[in-house]
């Protein structure tokens, strides 16, 4: 491959739609190896925007602001970031020639939970929990009779876990009601699912370039209402069961296509691994990656969006813990102690301009003899942080 110098008129340039702290990592990545940086995100110095060649704050669900913009940068590659853009756009660009990555159909069946479960339980025939979708408090409360008790209930368009509840009962459907139609994105329908009283669950990061699929040591998690709290790689789990969800991931990858990195979450209960939901973009969960591979997640999805050669080298047992801010600020600050600077712990501030309680607003990172190890340093580095 010929690479090039950002800022001519021949400069091979990318467009992150969305410039959050996992878009930053994209950006950098970019960087390193010449690659014009575009970043767009819905409000102004998101953490990619400040390491980006130029940056925009734009509604990225209006399908005109966003085409125009594209016309008018003409990038490579258009690397959606999260879900809230707006699909129409991803097509129509895809239409007139532009590299959506992995592609808009994958994009618009990913973004909106109803169609990946329909295509990957019902296309594919992936093992996945019992589910219903509604559109009215009466059809949830007749599903969740269906479906039983637990149940689990989401938009079928959020991100980071908003909207998303357990109802343990018939009594906590109304407040699930009230709960999905906070979330951020579309929560006109939800999915109600069974709850599967899983033994673990994972994150496999799956990535192809159109010409091999490679797979990342499975990441183990922990999360709360729907959002990370802290990962860990690699999740202690049989080669046979790890091979089958290798199997589902390659599966539905490869019906998505495209080019990129795709986060594939699965619940693992005994001896079967149950498809739960995937992103086609580097996962939160993922930045463990940083400390434990040699490319991370963000360098092994840049390298696929190239056609580069997908080869890394994994160190070994490591950790990610998420910090989120305790207090609401407009020039938020963070102490860290000087203790999570040492060889095998660093800790990644993602300059949020802005803090709400519960925004994530650095990672933690650690290595460790063993998981345990490091799920303990990294836990231990994010209740030393403060924020105002």
């Amino acid at each position: 491959m010929t690479f090039t110098t950002p800022l001519k008129d021949d400069s091979i340039k990318i467009m992150l739609l969305g410039s959050g702290e996992l878009g930053k990592e994209v950006a950098i990545e970019a960087q390193r190896l010449g690659i014009e940086v575009v970043a767009v995100d819905k409000y102004e110095n998101a953490p990619a925007h400040l390491v980006a060649n130029r940056a925009y704050a734009i509604d990225m669900q209006d399908k005109e602001a966003v085409l125009e913009l594209i016309e008018r940068e003409k990038p490579n590659y258009i690397l959606p970031e999260v879900e809230a853009i707006s699909i129409e756009a991803l097509f129509e660009a895809e239409a007139r020639g532009y590299h959506i990555i992995p592609n808009a159909e994958a994009v618009n069946k990913t973004m909106n939970r109803k169609n990946i479960r329909l295509f990957a339980s019902e296309e594919l025939g992936l093992k996945t929990s019992a589910y219903r979708f509604v559109k009215s408090l009466e059809e949830l409360e007749e599903s969740s009779k269906t479906i039983g008790f637990p149940c689990v209930i989401k938009p079928v368009m959020s991100s980071s876990g908003h909207g998303q509840s357990i109802a343990r009962s018939f009594e906590d459907i109304s407040k699930s009601w009230e709960i999905a139609k906070e979330a951020r994105g579309d929560a006109s329908e939800l999915i109600v699912e069974e709850f599967v009283p899983f033994d673990y669950e994972i994150t496999l990061l799956t990535v192809r370039n159109e010409r091999e699929t490679v797979f990342c040591e499975p990441i183990g998690h922990i999360q709360k209402d729907g959002d990370y709290i802290l990962s860990w790689q690699p999740m202690p789990m049989s080669l046979e069961l790890l091979e089958k969800a290798q199997s589902m991931a390659k599966a539905v990858t490869d019906g998505l296509g495209g080019r990129g990195i795709f986060g594939v979450e699965f619940f693992v209960k005994g001896d079967e691994v149950y498809f739960s939901e995937l992103s086609p973009r580097p996962h939160d969960t993922g930045m463990v990656t940083l400390i434990t591979q040699s490319q991370s997640e963000f360098a092994l999805h840049l390298r696929a969006v190239l056609g580069l050669p997908l080869e890394f080298r994994f160190f070994g047992a490591g950790a990610s813990g998420a910090y989120k801010a305790k207090n609401e600020s407009s020039n938020p600050k963070i102490t860290i102690a000087d203790s999570a600077f040492s060889r095998d712990t660093f800790v990644r501030v993602f300059g949020k301009p802005e803090s709400h309680v519960g925004r994530r607003l650095a990672v933690a990172l650690a290595l460790g003899n063993n998981v345990e190890e490091a799920k303990t340093k990294a836990q231990a580095i994010v209740n030393q942080i403060e924020d105002k």
